[in-house]
């Protein structure tokens, strides 16, 4: 668990609500840089398959999507688009991040967001014990069973 409060973000709190256990960690960072996610592994000692980013999307019908992918990898837009329903998603524009979600590039948690989205993990996390994502902010992340953090969120496994 975090430390102090100070430390704790939404994304911890609402684990914490939820009663699903987490382990915080934290990694140096500049003034609002975003670093890319194979750093964010390297900084937490961790292999980047255990490490997962947060994407949103938008639906060719209007609604939009969260997927959830090892920072190593890139989303397949046609598998997302299956696994939402979807004819076809794309990623939604950065400048669109925050409205949608709460979070800025670099801190988006699949925990916490405004609304909540149809989300999805990439069927891989089932292998780990446990993966992170992030906190909510930038410099910090959690890290959890996979299928508690699904659980979370409301999210589901695919192959994406």
């Amino acid at each position: 668990m975090a430390k102090n409060k100070e430390e704790k973000t939404n994304v911890m709190r609402t684990l914490e609500q939820k009663k699903i256990a987490y382990t915080a960690k934290t990694y140096p960072h500049g003034e609002g840089d975003a670093i890319d996610g194979v750093s964010v592994a390297r900084a937490v000692g961790l292999e980047p398959e255990m490490v997962f980013k947060t994407l949103v999307c938008k639906g060719v019908s209007g609604g939009y999507y969260v997927f959830d992918i090892p920072v190593e990898e890139n989303l397949d837009l046609k598998k997302a688009a299956r696994a939402a329903g979807e004819k076809s998603v794309e990623m939604i524009h950065v400048s669109e991040l925050q409205k949608l979600t709460g979070y800025i590039r670099g801190g988006c948690s699949p925990i916490g967001m405004k609304k909540p989205y149809p989300t999805f993990f990439e069927e891989m996390a089932l292998t780990e014990e446990t993966i992170l994502v992030s906190a909510g902010r930038i410099g910090a992340q959690v890290e959890c069973a996979p299928e508690a953090l699904a659980g979370a969120c409301g999210g589901r496994f695919a192959d994406l």
